[in-house]
């Protein structure tokens, strides 16, 4: 509820302007919903909230000390009351949206995470004051360390698995090479005893030809002698 100041009074003019700010939060936690879970933009938005809470939070302080320090003419004991209820109350309610906050974003680390999804942040923190906030969040909090300290797990039981398999890669290629080697070794000996297997061939070759010339000189003889007969006889 914005107040109207009179042109002395600094502390309506702090409050109104502390108003705006509660306002302006209020409005950008409800439109993150309409964001990505994450990215550039939905990080933009939350530290821009995050900066509003801690003026807002700033704002507060000097509230409450200019109601210490009052300037202008004396409060009354009823305005004095009245004051410190309003800041109590817009102090009430900035912690109840900084707890939303936080919870929110809890809750899309859940949704990171794979864990189950969690109601609405703002409904869960109705009827709860400063210290039920507190202890609300600080259970979320231990939910959420929990959580993360599953997903160690299974990120070392994965680094494990991924070793195994590493390990089990480096056998196979070792195998690999091993039979690389014996086929290069089986290879050279296939060559060997091809070039061999040539060679006597050619000597088997050579010593068919040997042969048949010698038939073929012997063949010759013979028939030479037997005409010589002929001619002689007749």
């Amino acid at each position: 509820m914005v107040l109207m100041a009179s042109p002395s009074d600094t502390w309506i003019k702090e409050y109104n302007e502390a108003i705006k700010i509660a306002d302006d939060i209020n409005g950008m936690i409800s439109g993150k919903g309409s964001l990505p879970s994450s990215g550039p933009e939905t990080q933009r938005h939350a530290s821009a909230i995050r900066r509003k809470i801690t003026i807002l939070g700033t704002r507060l302080d000097g509230l409450q000390s200019l109601m210490s320090k009052p300037t202008g003419k004396p409060l009354t004991d009823k305005e004095m009351n009245r004051r410190k209820d309003m800041v109590t109350n817009l102090r009430s309610k900035s912690n109840q949206m900084a707890s939303a906050f936080n919870m929110s974003n809890l809750a899309n680390r859940d949704s990171l995470l794979g864990t189950e999804t969690k109601p609405d942040t703002m409904s869960r923190t109705i009827g709860l004051d400063n210290s039920g906030l507190i202890g609300l969040q600080r259970q979320i909090m231990k939910e959420q360390d929990e959580g993360l300290e599953k997903l160690e797990e299974t990120l070392v039981s994965t680094k494990h698995i991924e070793l195994a398999v590493s390990e089990e890669l480096d056998l196979h290629t070792t195998l690999i090479d091993d039979l690389g080697q014996h086929v290069d070794v089986t290879d050279s000996h296939l060559q060997r005893v091809l070039k061999n297997m040539g060679i006597m061939n050619k000597h088997i070759n050579g010593g068919w030809s040997c042969m048949c010339m010698l038939v073929a000189v012997i063949g010759i003889v013979v028939l030479l002698v037997l005409i010589y007969l002929f001619i002689k006889y007749l």
